[in-house]
């Protein structure tokens, strides 16, 4: 079996690992995408936005791609004027997670689509393999 088809499978398989801890982080800010705190003023949810490394694998002889630090992403909350919610401050304004799931989905899609782009190199690398074999065998 050739060691291209071995190096497919493992790039691949990388990017769907990679893929499918972007779309864990981007399910749970769309889960907490209405959490507001627990304390009055307090802050709630904040997004978490994933970063992806890339590094030289040596032993394939190839870059390949992970998923990198988490990072919370920074900037002001939204607020919603509700003085009776227990987490209003003074002015009755409740700061909401500053998620916006449009574009989450969006990002959810981005993911899946890439998740299955990788999955096609696996499964047709697999079929490469096969193939490959029955040739041999015949």
């Amino acid at each position: 079996m050739s060691m291209d088809f071995l190096k497919s499978i493992r790039i691949a398989s990388g990017g769907m690992r990679a893929q499918a801890g972007r779309m864990r982080i981007t399910a749970e800010n769309i889960a907490n995408s209405n959490s507001t705190a627990q304390t009055p003023g307090g802050d709630p949810y904040r997004r978490r936005v994933p970063t992806f490394r890339t590094s030289f694998d040596r032993e394939l002889q190839a870059t390949t791609v992970q998923l990198g630090p988490v990072r919370q992403q920074q900037g002001e909350f939204r607020t919603r004027f509700d003085p009776q919610h227990p987490a209003a401050d003074p002015r009755g304004y409740v700061k909401i997670p500053n998620v916006n799931s449009l574009v989450e989905s969006m990002d959810l899609r981005e993911a899946q689509r890439s998740y299955e782009a990788n999955l096609n190199v696996v499964t047709s690398t697999r079929r490469m393999i096969q193939r490959t074999i029955e040739l041999l065998r015949s």
